[in-house]
Formats: structure tokens, sequence, C-alpha cells
């Protein structure tokens, strides 16, 4: 038997709530609901008000699930495995340790959230910002940056809030920046957000600097917006473009249903695009919706939408 799946008091005594396993893993509630129905995993006990409690166990192999979800493994395969065959899946999936040196940022970067020294790191992410500007910054720094942190996450090299602190010290300069940025008069209008259980707002904020410093006039709702609210704001802010942005730990079927029922919503006018890790399993094209899944990607299809429109870049 699984251990996961059994349950001891102590275990119990030692539970998660399910906002705190949505912390520590990175799997939305929502997803953790849905697999609870549909898998029979993860198996909470209830507390003496009814709220889920996840033991120790259930964390463990939670944590190894969202690893190999991270390298493109769909959770129906793998969550009915036991954690011992879990963690050796993980080890044929794991990036290898390159022999050469890693670029100098990405070894400062790692030993710096290694050690805790958030200054540091803030400071790091701030030097290469104003060395490469903004979207040099965003395409060529965090990109990598952010593979670099999941290849040692997935490793085993690094803790879930070592990811976490990494990703709200990249999220703390992107945004001064952003903020720095004067405001357009002129450009293409970009509606940004990510929807309901997707939690992960770096993706969104890269996208964002690398198309705000293309000269589109961004606005973002930020992170987990119901479907209906994304149309309002659309039609409120008069967005020649809606993007949304989708995590490794997405559920792409959800995703695509919801870019499906997206795109019907919209005006035709209002183009539609989507991004992240999620989408590059995707094999065939959604009717109506580009897939960038790049920020490169993205900058790309803006440039092409303002040859395609005549909407000239956004002056101050």
């Amino acid at each position: 038997m699984d251990p996961s799946s059994t349950y001891t008091e102590l275990d119990v005594d030692r539970g998660l709530g399910i906002s705190s396993v949505e912390r520590e893993t990175g799997l939305s509630k929502d997803v953790l609901r849905m697999w609870e129905r549909r898998y029979g995993f993860p198996q909470p006990v209830r507390d003496g008000n009814g709220e889920r409690l996840y033991a120790p166990a259930q964390m463990a192999k939670l944590r190894v699930v969202k690893r190999l979800m991270d390298v493109g493994m769909r959770p129906g395969r793998i969550v009915g495995l036991s954690l011992a065959e879990l963690n050796a899946l993980a080890d044929t999936h794991a990036p290898a340790r390159l022999e050469a040196a890693p670029p100098a940022i990405e070894r400062d970067v790692l030993a710096l959230v290694r050690a805790a020294d958030v200054g540091g790191l803030h400071d790091a992410l701030a030097t290469a910002l104003v060395r490469q500007g903004l979207q040099r910054f965003a395409l060529e720094t965090i990109g990598p940056l952010n593979h670099a942190i999941g290849a040692a996450w997935i490793r085993g090299e690094l803790d879930v809030f070592e990811e976490h602190l990494y990703s709200e010290e990249a999220q703390s300069v992107l945004r001064a920046a952003l903020h720095a940025l004067p405001r357009l008069r002129t450009g293409p209008r970009i509606l940004l957000a990510t929807l309901t259980g997707e939690p992960h707002g770096l993706g969104l904020l890269v996208a964002q600097a690398a198309l705000a410093s293309e000269g589109a006039r961004c606005v973002s709702l930020g992170t987990q917006v119901p479907l209906d609210e994304i149309r309002r704001a659309a039609a409120a802010h008069r967005s020649d473009v809606v993007a949304l942005s989708f995590s490794s730990a997405f559920p792409l079927r959800q995703a695509g249903d919801a870019l499906a029922a997206l795109r019907r919503q919209l005006p035709p006018t209002v183009a539609l695009w989507a991004g992240g890790e999620a989408l590059s399993r995707i094999r065939a094209p959604l009717a109506g919706v580009l897939l960038a899944v790049d920020p490169a990607a993205a900058v790309a299809a803006l440039r092409a939408l303002r040859a395609r429109t005549g909407i000239v870049g956004g002056t101050p």
C-alpha cells in the first residue's frame, strides 16, 4: 500500500489546511479538489470544522507530482504512482547538471537564494536590469533564471520556500521597472491576466515587461481573474488584445476550455493570446487563439499586429 494514502493520528495532528498546501506546492485549491474527485488523490481527512487536512506523506507526494508536471508530465498518468515510484521518475526527468560553469547571474542568484540573502538577491536582479534594460532583462535574464530555479527545484536542490523567495524578488524588481515607464498615449492596448485557479504571476509580469517595452499600453488585472471580469475589463479598456498566462501546473484541458469560452465572449476585433509553459503541451491549434508560449513569441506577435493593423508603437 502507498504510505501516502494512509494516516496516523500524528499525521492528522501535523496536517496542513488546503490554503497551506496551495502555498507550499503551487497547486491551486481548485486543482487539489478536482484531483480528489477525479483521481481519488490527494485524500485529505476532515478536522472538527469539516475543513480538509493533508498529512505530511500526502504533501511529499504532491511536491513530486508538481515537479513532474513542471517537466510536462500529465497528472492523470502519475498521481496513482507511489511516492517511491514518483521519486524514481523525478530522478530520470531532472535536468542534468552541466559540466560547464553556469552564467554568472545564474550562479549568483542560486547562491543568494540558498543563502536566504534577500537584499543581495534584490540587488543582483536590479543591477542586471539596469545593465540590460527592461526588455532584455525580461527575455534574456528572468526567462533563463526561471528555468534554472525550476530545474534546481526538480533536482531537489531548492525548497519550495526558496523558489517562492526568488519569484517574489523577481516580481518586485519587474514591478518597480514597469512603474517607472512613461505612460503612453498611443499604441496597442493589451489586457493581461491569469484565470481563476492560476495563482502564478511571474510569467504574466515577464510578458507585461516585454510587451510594454515594445510600445504596448498594458493593463494587468493580475492573477485568478474570472472570465466574465476579463470580458468586462476588455470592453472598459477598449483592449486590442487579451493576453493570458498559464503555468505548467494549470490543467491543460481546463485551459483549452476556458480559452474557447473567452473567445466566444470577446468581440472578433479583440485578439486573444495565450502563453506559458502549460500551453507548450498543446498539439493542435485553438480556433481564434494565438499561442505565444514564451514572451519573445508575444513580442513577435505584437510586431505582427502592428504591421497588420497599422497601430503604431506607443509614445509618451
